[in-house]
């Protein structure tokens, strides 16, 4: 799948976490899927905690927060 593909798996909804990039409209943050990672847990591991995920949805909040990384936030110009 490629990068671009993996994006779409991310979807942004206010209703559903507050507007927090979210795997598929579900409940389960890009962060949350980060965090585990970083703090340890592999792939398999995120996968046998959520078992509605798949594969490419933990790639996609890889790509996700890989991506996000490389933004730059600008404060705005009172007008």
């Amino acid at each position: 799948m490629t990068p671009n593909e993996l994006l779409q798996r991310i979807t942004h909804d206010p209703h559903v976490m507050s507007g927090r990039p979210c795997i598929r409209g579900m409940r389960v943050t890009v962060g949350t899927i980060v965090g585990l990672l970083a703090s340890g847990s592999s792939m398999e591991d995120v996968l046998r905690a959520y078992p509605y995920l798949e594969r490419d949805d933990v790639l996609a909040a890889l790509t996700f927060a890989a991506w996000r990384s490389q933004e730059m936030d600008l404060p705005l110009r009172a007008s």
